[in-house]
């Protein structure tokens, strides 16, 4: 197996259920060695998301691989200058909690760095470690609703949905991770020192706006929801075919847009000067939308993509997790990766993403029962045995 490009890198996380643990993935995926701190008991509550095997979630497969568990009780001081000791060696620390309760529990920036300067600290939360919403509760839910995410998602004039996933979380993840990289670089290639990332949920979202901002700035435009279209820029939408399904076509561009129509048999729209351009569409964007629906309601969905293939015309259907299951596209570019449980449960997850040709990463153990790794941690720490005990014997570890 080529090296892997994060190999020698030590991350502590100290993150719970899905930001900061999915920025520590990330770069497990990629070879960091991580440590995952998670309180005696329960330890991290994703173990109880969703859809559990023998009282542990299949989810806990997918986020926690490639990494250790040490249960260590932060509420007390021993549990908290354990993690302090383990900082002071680590490359990466990340956390996810309210602002505030690192320093709490005297483990803000200012005590990591005196310890070690190299450190780099990963600080996720709803809204950012300063401004007037810095210590209100943020979850991904709030996060999409103020990033102006939730607001577009949705039919007009319907009440906005969520897409069914905790995107606030698992985007700000890898901003968490990208910045990872960006301070190793300045650490590591250009001699500098450790630094704060300070990763928003809400701000993660922004990021992804696209025109949003501009087009209000210049033209006090506010966007609204749009169903399956595109707003400006036209024709992509999803189009209800015979059989009662959608296919989704992206057929904007222009030189696209004309062999969609020639596909159709509408080349009086294909060959049309006015709708040559996207910007004349959009004006006729119904009239357009309208057509390609007339069209797809003779089609199935299979049938109509044996068209548009042949026309080269970007299309597909709307995949379940079955369909993707099922998918040989991504069977062959290995994005689904077999994995077996503490427990024996051989679980399918996301494969290594994205795809380094020299350093493509791997999976290489599985999601660690809770504490399983207690020992060996501390023990390469400096603590012998009658130590790891007497701490155990005390609540402080488990």
């Amino acid at each position: 197996m080529a090296r892997q490009i994060l190999d020698g890198i030590r991350v502590l996380e100290l993150g719970q259920l899905i930001a900061g643990p999915f920025a520590a993935k990330t770069l497990a995926d990629f070879g960091a060695h991580v440590v995952k701190v998670e309180p005696p008991g329960q330890g991290d509550p994703l173990r109880k998301w969703r859809m559990l095997h023998e009282d542990t979630s299949v989810w806990w497969e997918a986020q926690s691989r490639n990494k250790q568990s040490i249960a260590i009780d932060l509420r007390q001081p021993e549990g908290q200058a354990l993690v302090r000791k383990l900082a002071s060696e680590a490359d990466v620390l990340i956390e996810n909690f309210r602002p505030g309760t690192m320093e709490k529990w005297g483990l803000g920036w200012d005590v990591l760095h005196a310890d070690n300067p190299k450190l780099i600290m990963v600080r996720v939360s709803g809204y950012g470690q300063s401004g007037p919403k810095r210590d209100e509760p943020g979850f991904a839910a709030v996060a999409e609703a103020m990033s102006g995410l939730r607001y577009l998602t949705g039919e007009p004039g319907r009440p906005p949905v969520r897409a069914g996933l905790s995107l606030g979380d698992t985007i700000a993840g890898l901003h968490g991770a990208l910045g990872v990289l960006l301070a190793l670089y300045e650490r590591d290639a250009r001699g500098g020192e450790g630094q704060v990332i300070d990763v928003a949920l809400y701000e993660s979202l922004f990021n992804l706006s696209e025109s949003l901002l501009p087009e209000y700035s210049a033209f006090g435009a506010v966007r609204q929801p749009a169903g399956g279209a595109l707003p400006g820029i036209a024709p992509s939408n999803a189009y209800l075919c015979g059989c009662g399904e959608y296919v989704l076509i992206a057929a904007n561009g222009d030189a696209i847009f004309r062999r969609l129509m020639a596909a159709m048999g509408r080349n009086d729209l294909g060959e049309d000067p006015a709708l040559a351009r996207n910007d004349g569409r959009v004006k006729r964007v119904d009239e357009i939308d309208a057509a390609i629906t007339a069209w797809t309601k003779t089609q199935t969905v299979a049938s109509a993509l044996e068209v548009l293939r042949t026309a080269d015309v970007p299309s597909g259907r709307i995949y379940t997790v079955k369909d993707i299951a099922e998918d040989p596209h991504y069977r062959a570019r290995g994005v689904i990766e077999t994995v077996t449980s503490a427990k024996g449960l051989q679980v399918e997850v996301p494969g290594i993403m994205p795809k380094l040709s020299g350093n493509p990463g791997g999976i290489h153990d599985r999601a660690p029962t809770l504490g399983e790794h207690t020992d060996s941690v501390l023990a390469d720490a400096g603590f012998d045995a009658a130590a790891i005990a007497d701490l155990r014997t005390r609540g402080v570890i488990a």
